[in-house]
Formats: C-alpha cells, structure tokens, sequence
C-alpha cells in the first residue's frame, strides 16, 4: 500500500466517508494503534460521548439436541445420543423468573436444530413466557432456527415470523457464523445459507422487527473472506435497517471436530473490530466480545471502536462447552467499563439508557 493511497483512505476514514471493500482489506495490514484511533474516531461519531452499555440478561438453552452437527459447535447432542436434554416449561419459567428478580431485562432463548420441534413448539414457548412476563424482551431464536421452523412445517418465513411475532416474540438475534458458503459448506453444511440468511433477515425487516449480525472468525476463511462476510451485514443493513449491533468473536475449538485448527489471537480480534467499525458505518453499535476473548481484551477493545460489552449473560453454556469459562456480574461489568476510562450504562434491548455509573 503506498502512501499515497493510505493518505487518501486515512482522509475517507476521517471524514466519514464510506470505505470500499478493496480498502477495509488494507486496513488489516495498518498499525495496530494507528488503526485503532481511526477506529475510536468513527465510534465516536456514531456513538458520541464515553458511554458503555451493557444489558442484564439470560441465554437459555432449552435443549443441546440439534440435526445441523456444526463442526465449529462442542455443545450439541445428537438426537438420539447421549447427553441430550429438553428443558421443562416449568424449568424455563422458573430460569426467566430468576433473572425478573434479579432485575434483568432480556431473554435469549436458544436451541439447536431440534428434529421433533415445530413451529407450534416455539410459538407455545413464547406465548407461555410473554403470558407469565410481560415485561421481559424475547431476544430469541436464529436465522436457523426459523429456516429450521419453515422446512419442519412446510411454511414459509413470512408464516414464521407473523406466528412469532404475534405470540410475543420482539426480535431476533441474527447469529451470523461465518457467511461465505466456501467455509459454511465445510463447517456448517445442514445449517442455512449466506442467502437463507439474508432472507430470514429481510422477513423480520417486513414484519418490523430488529436484529444483530454476528462474526465467527477463525474457521479457516481468508482474509479476503472475513471482508466478504462484512459486506454481506453492510449491504442488507443499507437494504433493511434492523441490525442494532455486530458482534465478532474468534472461534474456539476446544472440544470440537475442528480442534487442530490454529487459535486467533488477541491482536487478530483487535483488528477485526477495529476494521468493522469503520467498513460497517451504517451498524451503530460493536459489542466487545468479553465472553471468548476475556475481560481485559474487550476492555481494549472499548478503544478500538467497540462502544458495548453485550450482555451479563447470565448461565451462557455454549461457549462454556468448549472450556472457555469467563463469566461476569454486573458489578464486574460496571467496574470494567469504569476501570476503561468509561462511563457504565445499563442499558436496554433498544440501547435506551436504563442507569448510569461513574
């Protein structure tokens, strides 16, 4: 890169222009400090201030069993074998009713691709929850899971959605992976497509509902490919709007089918949340990934464009499958964001200001 051209991306970068494909691939190749300030630059002129929002929550996984066999995934059970479980109605009642107590705000409840389970399955679920706590935000399911939903019943996404959406559903987290079909044929073959995906999320768009987007890097994609998935989350944000944050993280694989695959490390995640705040210009919010990278990583993160550290995510065991053991409270959560030079805000799904610390 000469410096001529790396004058005249450091100018777009400055002054909030949009960057081409071919330019956020030369990002990668920049000094990790002189990356980061244009990062924190271009946070601060979609997030201004040094508020960092986090959300108390709940992820329930209702059951492990799940038809897709990810190899990238250590938790799933085959339906079938051993180690399965399916969680009671009681028992995800009584996992929501802890967190209300708790004064959480938000549940992410998440399956795998379960053979036996209909759309009447989840529709139940969700009327059951809304029904008992009104109050609580239903952040749940995955692209997958509705794609899932739609061949198990012979429906179509629009079907899956109203039917959702109308018994209580408010939005739905859209779990990424890795969104080119040459590492998706190879790591997640039963799972959807970078198409399917594309139309689950124009479907929730239709029926006004938001979403995220999230990154698996670390799977053997190339660099090239890692800006090809980011293009994918810009072009169908420009299209639909509904995406509220991106959330990268490295893949971890610990006790999975890929588990020779070498390790990203620390300044590998850096750089990609670096280069995604500037590419993703229209995405107003990028969560640091405590949860896999650690504590002290996300809190670097928090000046290399990330303005979130997600959820307290209470019970998290997918990733925990794997080996990796991070956990939080917010209490921590509160004393890394304030120990960052930041100012903690609670926040909620919408990224509305709850309270404020420091």
């Amino acid at each position: 890169m000469s410096n001529t051209t790396k004058e005249l991306l450091r100018r777009k970068i400055y002054e909030g222009r949009r960057i081409m494909p071919e330019e956020a691939l030369d990002l990668f190749s920049w000094d990790l400090p002189e990356l980061g300030m244009a990062a924190d630059f271009r946070r601060r002129m979609a997030v201004p201030g040094d508020t960092v929002g986090f959300i108390v929550d709940r992820i329930i996984n209702f059951t492990n069993v799940c038809e897709a066999a990810c190899a990238f995934c250590a938790f799933h059970a085959k339906p079938g074998g051993p180690g399965r479980y399916e969680s009671s109605m009681d028992e995800i009642c009584g996992k929501v009713e802890e967190l209300v107590i708790n004064g959480g705000t938000q549940v992410m409840l998440q399956g795998g691709l379960h053979p036996d389970y209909t759309l009447e399955t989840y529709v139940n679920m969700v009327r059951t929850i809304k029904g008992r706590f009104p109050e609580v935000v239903l952040h749940s399911f995955s692209p997958a899971e509705i794609v899932h939903m739609a061949r198990k019943g012979s429906l179509s996404l629009d079907q899956v959605v109203e039917a959702l959406k109308e018994a209580g559903l408010d939005s739905v987290p859209g779990a990424s992976d890795i969104l080119v079909d040459r590492v998706r044929s190879r790591v997640c073959p039963n799972k959807l497509t970078a198409a399917q995906w594309r139309s689950v999320m124009h479907c929730l768009a239709r029926h006004g509902m938001k979403s995220s987007a999230t990154m698996t890097y670390g799977l053997g994609e190339t660099m090239r490919e890692r800006v090809e998935h980011l293009g994918v989350i810009r072009e169908v944000q420009d299209q639909t709007g509904i995406i509220r944050a991106f959330i990268p993280w490295s893949f971890s694989s610990a006790r999975t089918s890929l588990a020779d695959m070498p390790p990203s490390t620390g300044l590998d995640y850096l750089r990609i949340v670096a280069v995604s705040r500037i590419f993703l210009d229209n995405i107003p919010h990028i969560q640091a990934g405590w949860l896999t990278e650690g504590t002290k990583l996300a809190q670097v993160a928090l000046s290399m464009g990330a303005d979130d550290m997600g959820g307290v995510l209470t019970e998290e065991v997918v990733v925990r499958a794997t080996g990796i053991a991070t956990r939080t409270n917010v209490d921590e959560m509160i004393h890394l964001i304030l120990d960052a030079g930041k100012t903690a805000v609670q926040r909620d799904s919408d990224y509305r200001e709850i309270r404020r610390f420091g």
